[in-house]
């Protein structure tokens, strides 16, 4: 309980001190917009930080979860896998200058493909539980 207290009181401070730089901000002065966003870097670190520790506590703690989360990690690596070996880079110039390497259009494709299966999967996975529920009715 006391950790709650101490973070409601951070919390506080931190939202005082933004409300503060956002109203400095918005009367004109440009003065301090660096340590706005410094304090919004800072706080997204604090987040970031806190909630992959409490995931992988929570990873650890249940081995039920972990085991779930390697295969899913595994089968999404392996989507990654194959869209690379799907895609094909080429080189994009435009008036004689280098605009994407062959290697970087390959990482788009990549992207690209990758983003397409999982979409496909996703739909895939909609479809068949919607059907499986209308079959257990």
């Amino acid at each position: 309980m006391a950790l709650h207290k101490i973070l409601r009181i951070v919390v506080l401070i931190l939202s005082l001190i933004g409300i503060a730089l956002l109203a400095t901000i918005l009367t004109g002065s440009e003065n301090y917009i660096s340590l706005y966003m410094n304090i919004a870097y800072a706080v997204l670190a604090i987040a970031v930080l806190f909630t992959v520790l409490f995931s992988f506590t929570q990873l650890f703690t249940h081995k039920d979860a972990l085991k779930k989360t390697l295969i899913s990690v595994v089968l999404f690596v392996l989507v990654i896998v194959i869209s690379y070996f799907l895609s094909e880079g080429v080189e994009v110039t435009k008036d004689g200058v280098q605009i994407v390497s062959e290697r970087g259009s390959k990482w788009v494709g990549t992207g690209l493909r990758t983003f397409y299966f999982l979409a496909i999967i996703a739909i895939g996975l909609m479809i068949f539980s919607g059907i499986q529920k209308l079959i257990k009715n």
